[in-house]
C-alpha cells in the first residue's frame, strides 16, 4: 500500500464524498473546512490574498463591510486550516502581514473561480430573483383578492 503525504490531495474529488455520503455525514471534519472557506469573509478574504501580502488594516480596507471582529475571526479559521500564514514583527506600532500559503492558493483560485462566475452570471442571477419575486409578488396578491372577495 502506498503511502500518501499530509499535502497530496486523496484522489476522490469532494463531488464523489458526496456522494458516497461521506461529506453529507454530520461528523465530517471537512465540513468546518467548507464552513471557513465559503463564508462571505473568507471566500472574499482569500480573493484579496491571492493578490500577496497585506497587513490587517489593508484586508479592512479592502474588504468592504467586514467588522474588525468577523475579519479577526476569519483570519484566524484561515491560518488554523493551514491557508493563511501570518507573520508578526516585533515593532511599534505592531506591524503583522497574511499571505496565503500554498494550500491557500490552491484553495483560494477555486474560490475566485467561483467568485469570477458569480461576477460574470450576475446579469442573470438578478433576472432570476426579480422574477421569482414578481412571481411571488402575483401570488401574494392573488391570495389577498381571494380573501377579500
Amino acid at each position: 500500500m502506498a503511502t500518501r503525504s499530509r499535502n497530496t490531495p486523496r484522489t476522490a474529488s469532494l463531488s464523489a464524498k458526496a456522494r458516497r455520503g461521506e461529506l453529507m455525514s454530520a461528523d465530517c471534519p471537512s465540513r468546518e473546512v467548507l464552513k471557513h472557506v465559503t463564508s462571505r469573509w473568507g471566500v472574499l478574504l482569500l480573493v484579496v490574498l491571492m493578490d500577496g501580502v497585506h497587513r490587517f488594516s489593508d484586508l479592512r480596507r479592502k474588504v468592504g463591510g467586514v467588522s474588525e471582529k468577523m475579519l479577526a475571526q476569519t483570519l484566524k479559521w484561515l491560518e488554523a486550516d493551514g491557508f493563511v500564514h501570518r507573520e508578526s514583527f516585533a515593532t511599534v506600532p505592531p506591524h503583522v502581514e497574511y499571505t496565503l500559503t500554498p494550500l491557500g492558493r490552491q484553495v483560494g483560485k477555486r474560490v475566485e473561480a467561483l467568485a469570477d462566475w458569480i461576477e460574470a452570471s450576475l446579469p442573470d442571477i438578478l433576472d432570476a430573483q426579480r422574477a421569482r419575486s414578481a412571481a411571488a409578488r402575483r401570488v401574494a396578491s392573488a391570495v389577498q383578492r381571494h380573501r377579500i372577495l
